[in-house]
This record gives structure tokens, C-alpha cells and sequence, in this order.
């Protein structure tokens, strides 16, 4: 039976590239939320560079990404400026 993460404290780190975000090393990844940051209203992020972004839990050294996949990634479309 897998796993069941949704009810188990959450960190959010921001991974330096794909290497990392492939294999759930968050050991150069830079922490964003901690596990209490998330409830009510969460946190904000914003993506400023055009760049891939890629997040995962980092509880227990990456073992809810690695387990229960709890990662994604973004990547950012270019947008028009309206002046």
C-alpha cells in the first residue's frame, strides 16, 4: 500500500537543477517553507527570472519525493509587457 504523505508535515525546497529535482537531492536545495509555513493562507513564491523551477519536499532528507513523489516543476512562459 503506498504511502499516505497528505497528512504528514511538508517542507518546500527550491532545487537547483534537474540532477537534483531527478533524484531528490535537496542537500543543495534551498529551503522555502518549512512544515509549518503551508497551513492557512501558505506562502508566496515568485518567479522572476524566465527559468525552470523545480520544488519537492524535503522532510526527512527528500523521502516524501522520493517515496511519494511530492515534487514538481514550472516552467514560466515569456508574457507580452503591456505598457
Amino acid at each position: 500500500m503506498p504511502a499516505d504523505n497528505s497528512t504528514r508535515p511538508h517542507s518546500v525546497y527550491q532545487l537547483p537543477d534537474l540532477r537534483s529535482f531527478l533524484r531528490c537531492d535537496v542537500s543543495k536545495g534551498k529551503m522555502l517553507a518549512n512544515w509549518t509555513d503551508g497551513g492557512g493562507e501558505g506562502f508566496e513564491f515568485v518567479m522572476d527570472k524566465w527559468q525552470p523551477y523545480f520544488f519537492a519536499c524535503g522532510e526527512a532528507n527528500g523521502i516524501h519525493c522520493n517515496m511519494g513523489k511530492m515534487k514538481f516543476f514550472v516552467i514560466p512562459f515569456l508574457r507580452r509587457w503591456n505598457f
